[in-house]
């Protein structure tokens, strides 16, 4: 007995993905009209019925949220930023306040990355945190758009997609910071951290920094603008990197608390003192950051409050309502690394 056509197979024989399908035989405007006839073409052809059960399943609540986390490179085998780890318990507490059962996994970078999630009704969306190089990932954020899923994200703003942000503002953020350490003498700065759309939060840290610099009459000094990821290993490195220059610093910004924390470590190990020859300023204020020595300068991100808007977003995206995006002002945390 011949089995009957599925979703599948239209996909194969159109050379596009199952979603695309879906969204094609209920006349999506995310399919362009060519793609859409040809699947509606194929599936006449295959005499192929959409099976109505499925769809009216698919379109059940199970009052159960997804929290996908992005795979960080750490000291420990947690492989989970330690910023996100404190924003995970006020998630966490934000589900059960509105009666959502919360399920916690990272992210699965295949072609189908949401598909044991929304698609197979084990959440009604999604909340991402962390991704990587944002230029490869916007990609993935296009392909979860197309299929329809309904997510919200930790990080800066995209404008050039539909997507629901919640964030702080690191201009802002790198701006105070740094007319801080200006305010106690500091004329020669470097920043540690990857400064290019491939790091977006970095990139307004690095550009909030760079106006606070003009704004006091001080160069830009772009030698000593060094990348580096979020790790220890990783700001201790840059920080080597900055030693072995050459260049004049009196100051290091480093665009999280663990690459700044990093870096100390690094001038520590090379007989500089800090704050006394270098000033260190961070971003994140991670419980870590009060317990260095000395202790960090840094710019908080409220992770109570980040929690409760990602799960109230996401929310009503799930019901329909209106939401944007939101970006959430930090504050200067003043400890011992920078002087005062």
């Amino acid at each position: 007995m011949k089995s009957k056509p599925t979703s599948f197979d239209i996909a194969f024989r159109a050379g596009v993905s199952q979603s695309t399908v879906s969204r094609a035989l209920r006349n999506s405007p995310l399919v362009n009209e060519e793609t859409r006839l040809k699947v509606q073409a194929i599936a006449r052809e295959l005499n192929y019925k959409v099976d109505k059960n499925a769809s009216n399943l698919r379109s059940q609540q199970s009052s159960t949220l997804a929290l996908l986390l992005f795979e960080d490179p750490t000291n420990d085998d947690s492989l989970i930023n330690p910023f996100f780890l404190s924003m995970l318990g006020s998630i966490t507490k934000a589900c059960s306040d509105k009666g959502y059962d919360l399920l916690v996994s990272f992210q699965q970078m295949n072609d189908d990355w949401h598909a044991e999630f929304e698609d197979s009704n084990k959440a009604d969306g999604i909340i991402l945190l962390g991704y990587g190089d944002f230029v490869d990932y916007e990609e993935k954020l296009i392909q979860l758009i197309e299929q329809d899923t309904r997510f919200v994200r930790w990080g800066a703003e995209v404008e050039s997609l539909p997507i629901v942000s919640i964030g702080c503002d690191n201009f802002h953020g790198g701006y105070q910071l740094t007319e801080h350490v200006i305010m106690n003498g500091r004329k020669h700065f470097a920043f540690l951290g990857e400064a290019s759309s491939h790091a977006p939060e970095f990139f307004d840290r690095y550009k909030g920094h760079c106006k606070a610099l003009t704004d006091n009459q001080l160069s830009v000094n772009q030698a000593c603008q060094i990348d580096a990821i979020s790790t220890e290993d990783s700001g201790y490195k840059a920080a080597l990197a900055l030693i072995e220059s050459g260049e004049p610093f009196d100051a290091i910004f480093g665009a999280s608390d663990l690459i700044a924390i990093g870096a100390m470590r690094a001038l520590q190990d090379n007989g500089y003192q800090v704050p006394e020859q270098v000033a260190v300023i961070g971003f994140d204020d991670i419980p870590m950051a009060s317990f260095t020595f000395p202790s960090l300068t840094t710019a908080k991100q409220n992770t109570k409050l980040a929690g409760e808007l990602l799960v109230d977003s996401l929310i009503k995206l799930i019901q329909g309502e209106p939401v944007k995006t939101t970006l959430m002002p930090t504050n200067l945390i003043v400890r011992k690394s920078c002087g005062s």
